[in-house]
């Protein structure tokens, strides 16, 4: 595996593989690598003649500078979880490589990035579309590998691919989960002990309010007992926990038994110990 830190370089690269007609998949990640990335890789290599690896973390896709201080950096131990996969590049650019001296552009996916997560973190959206629209360039993607943990995200991506029309294949993988139902996530490693034991709270909530949806209880009823029962549970505050539909993420006010041509999942957001966990669940139709 050879990692690559400037852009001409890794273009160099691309470029000879393109040539000999090689399938170029990606795995963008900000590190802090754990088994939901390495997942993501070995399908890479199964979809991709070469895989590249990015490791960046995004300054313009946190709007809390305590946020991106403490995240978790660990390049190291990243590159050698890698190496057993057989990715051909990780790509680690200097932040000068993404955004250059003068760097004035922002791409912004309207709609889709004003809910949810882009509701309670402004511009985070502007930032992630940016940033991936760059990674999705300077490694020429045919096929680009996201995680459904981060199913709003994908969806975004989904759409500016589509919009500017770029030449990328987006390939989404299930969200993968602890033994106790916690979805896997860098930011974990920042749960202390007893938030920890907390934390799967999150998955089992949101199961038993899907559940609960499925057996004809009215949506608003459940998402509100779901939201107390986080808040009893030690979560808070509770930044969403909603019912939307997959395509659009608009508001699902019926059950998904009901709409089947619209799947719908429950999407949550909410905090302990100072630690912001995400997760989402599809309902069965």
């Amino acid at each position: 595996m050879k990692i690559i830190r400037d852009k001409p370089a890794l273009r160099a690269l691309v470029s000879d593989w393109h040539r000999q007609g090689n399938r170029i998949g990606v795995v963008p990640t900000m590190g802090a690598l754990h088994a939901g990335h390495l997942a993501l890789v070995k399908a890479a290599r199964k979809a991709a003649d070469r895989v590249v690896v990015t490791l960046f973390v995004n300054p313009r896709q946190f709007n809390d500078p305590t946020d991106l201080a403490k995240y978790p950096r660990s390049e190291d131990r990243d590159a050698a979880a890698l190496a057993p996969l057989g990715p051909d590049v990780l790509y680690v650019p200097d932040p000068d490589q993404i955004y250059p001296e003068g760097f004035a552009t922002t791409v912004t996916v309207a709609g889709i990035s004003d809910v949810l997560c882009g509701a309670s973190r402004p511009g985070h959206f502007d930032g992630v579309a940016t940033v991936v629209t760059k990674l999705l360039l300077q490694t020429g993607a045919d096929i680009a590998f996201f995680g459904e943990k981060d199913f709003q995200q994908v969806q975004l991506i989904r759409r500016l691919v589509r919009d500017l029309d770029l030449c990328t294949e987006i390939a989404a993988c299930p969200t993968l989960r602890e033994a106790d139902g916690l979805a896997l996530s860098s930011r974990n490693l920042r749960l202390s002990p007893e938030a920890r034991a907390t934390a799967p709270a999150l998955h089992r909530i949101m199961t038993e309010t899907a559940a609960a949806i499925q057996r004809g209880t009215a949506p608003d009823a459940a998402l509100a007992s779901g939201r107390a029962a986080l808040q009893a549970a030690g979560f808070g505050p509770v930044d969403y926990f909603d019912l939307r539909h997959e395509d659009d993420l608009s508001p699902a006010t019926t059950s998904p038994a009901l709409a089947p041509a619209r799947p719908a999942r429950i999407f949550a957001a909410a905090w302990l110990d100072g630690v912001r966990l995400i997760d989402n669940l599809a309902l069965a139709t």
